[in-house]
């Protein structure tokens, strides 16, 4: 463990001595201040701190995701071209505990610094409602709806598939399915008829309701809030880009049952802007003490146009689980474990690649990590035409690649949903303990095979 700690030590000492290293951490240190000033957002509060927050998470997790990949790279591949390396593996001090302790070195320094800079990004958010004028109600929205934690329930998903096989069934008896989706596979015929029928169950015409049914709604605090979350969609855009309408929420089964001492429903009238995320807020009392809970929208006759909730985050429910400080922190966990990859990506490449070409390996997979959504749905739509290559081969080591895009910090500390510890061990587990530890391995392998001189007599 000495030898360990001494390569550790003696790497953090090269780190640091890179004009590299040194100009990433000037980077943080000036611009998150500056963007701290002249983020405006929405020009609210809780606008401000969702840019601020937001954009100071992305620049940090950025520059320490490519310090990793450079450091870890670097101290290794610059001691066997300069040569230093012969000195160190004379001494008693084997190959994979000096491998260990670069790696070692590589994480440290990049924990210390998401230390230091995520502590800056909180303390800033924390502090600045207090050095803001800004009005009472900025304060108590920037409190409920950003320095918090909510659990967010969707809809439960609607079965369309008998509708689905019906309507193909009779596309096919008229000879119609061939004109209307020409050059379509099957899949996409089912997809498309299956989003087309899902987004009718969410559509609600001029005078018509819709009604959502929730199970399991237990706020953390039963004298709190809970929040309705929504999106509206349009068949005709209205000439002032708003949409009346009317909700009630609470326990509907008194009206559906004829169920007798329910906690009547809260009413609630809204003007909002088509296409933009709203909220509004509600008792917590209304949930049922079963947590049942029913949202029921209804389109105003005042408006000319269906009202369609998009099938993705057209609506949800929202209320408080847990603090921001503990979704922070588990929002920086989350970069800790990306860089923590990225730094074991980095060693396995410059144990048998050039410093410029394992550059180059590491920055191309983390951009498609990053953007992993996009590469896998891609595929996905490849593997129609190329079915057996793509299943034996590409799949699998698509498969393998980490999806940073889709655990993304401030996908959940921007709106203030709740980041789960069941979702950071999942993360833990499946990129860390698994993905990271089998680079590692492969590492430690090809670096101790590996011929780092050889002798001429």
């Amino acid at each position: 463990m000495r030898s360990i700690w001494a390569v550790a030590t003696n790497t953090i000492k090269q780190a640091l001595r890179m004009k590299v290293a040194l100009i990433f951490v000037l980077l943080l240190v000036v611009l998150l201040p500056v963007m701290a000033l002249s983020t405006t957002g929405d020009y609210t509060l809780k606008g401000r701190l969702q840019t601020f927050v937001s954009y100071g998470l992305s620049l940090t997790s950025l520059l320490l995701c490519l310090l990793a990949i450079i450091v870890s790279i670097y101290t290794v591949t610059s001691e066997i071209e300069q040569r230093q390396i012969y000195t160190v593996i004379t001494k008693p001090i084997r190959r994979f505990q000096f491998l260990l302790g670069k790696l070692l070195g590589v994480m440290l320094l990049n924990t210390g610094l998401l230390i230091l800079f995520s502590a800056a990004i909180y303390t800033i958010a924390v502090y600045t409602p207090r050095f803001t004028k800004a009005a009472d109600s900025e304060l108590i929205e920037a409190e409920n709806e950003f320095f918090t934690a909510r659990n967010a329930l969707a809809p439960p998903e609607v079965d369309v598939s008998t509708e689905v096989f019906e309507a193909i069934q009779k596309l096919q008896k008229s000879g119609d399915i061939e004109q209307i989706y020409a050059g379509m596979s099957p899949k996409e015929i089912v997809a498309q008829l299956t989003n087309l029928r899902k987004l009718a169950k969410r559509s609600a015409d001029v005078g018509h309701e819709l009604i959502w049914e929730f199970e399991n709604v237990r706020p953390r605090d039963p004298n709190g809030s809970l929040f309705v979350r929504f999106k509206y969609q349009v068949s005709v855009t209205p000439p002032d880009s708003q949409v009346y309408s009317r909700w009630l929420v609470g326990d509907y089964r008194q009206y559906k049952y004829g169920m007798q001492g329910g906690v009547p429903m809260y009413p609630v009238q809204r003007k909002d802007p088509v296409r933009e995320f709203r909220e509004f807020e509600v008792p917590a009392v209304v949930a049922a003490e079963d947590g049942y809970l029913a949202v029921l929208f209804f389109n105003d006759p005042l408006n000319i146009t269906s009202v369609i909730f998009p099938l993705e985050d057209g609506l949800e429910v929202l209320y408080k689980a847990d603090t921001f400080t503990a979704n922070f922190i588990r929002a920086v966990l989350l970069i800790l474990f990306r860089l923590i990859f990225l730094a074991c990506l980095g060693t396995l490449a410059s144990t048998f690649l050039s410093f410029p070409v394992a550059i180059l390996l590491c920055l191309a997979l983390f951009s498609t990590a990053s953007v992993s959504g996009f590469v896998i749905e891609s595929f996905d739509y490849l593997s129609e035409s190329l079915t057996a290559v793509y299943s034996y081969s590409l799949k699998w080591l698509i498969r393998l690649l980490p999806q940073f895009d889709k655990f993304n910090p401030s996908t959940y500390l921007v709106p203030g949903r709740l980041l789960s510890w069941s979702l950071v061990a999942r993360v833990l587990v499946f990129m860390v303990c698994i993905k990271a530890l089998l680079l590692l391995v492969f590492a430690l392998i090809i670096f101790s095979f590996r011929e780092i001189a050889r002798i001429v007599v």
